[in-house]
């Protein structure tokens, strides 16, 4: 029984999820979701301060804060609802190559979180 406690615990304590975040702080990018059964794209480009997104031939433009290496707040500039008004919080929980695994939600709306991948294409 010990043995096999000794080789579960190694094999578990040696995976460990690659975070290289930084690299996903600027570029160019592209996001593949599903909505109401359409694949949807939507591409955006990101500076240190300002994230610019081009969706459905709409561009559309939000500031963005990093809180620590993987984690920011997106505020939008020019919100047309209340909703818009609300900052959406993401926090990036993988990354491998030129993609990485996240989930957002907004801020103070922890309870609803979404997750996606998205792909640096520069």
């Amino acid at each position: 029984m010990s043995f096999f406690l000794l080789v579960s615990l190694c094999l578990f304590s040696c995976y460990s999820v690659e975070r290289d975040c930084k690299k996903f702080h600027t570029g160019s990018f592209s996001f593949i979701t599903v909505i109401n059964g359409e694949i949807k794209t939507s591409y955006f480009k990101r500076t240190e301060a300002l994230e610019i997104e081009t969706y459905e031939g709409k561009i559309d433009s939000a500031q963005i804060r990093w809180v620590n290496d993987c984690e920011c707040i997106l505020t939008k500039i020019n919100p047309v609802s209340n909703q818009d008004k609300r900052p959406v919080q993401i926090k990036i929980l993988s990354t491998e190559g030129n993609s990485y695994t996240f989930e957002y939600s907004m801020v103070g709306k922890s309870d609803n979180k979404n997750r996606g991948t998205i792909k640096k294409i520069d």
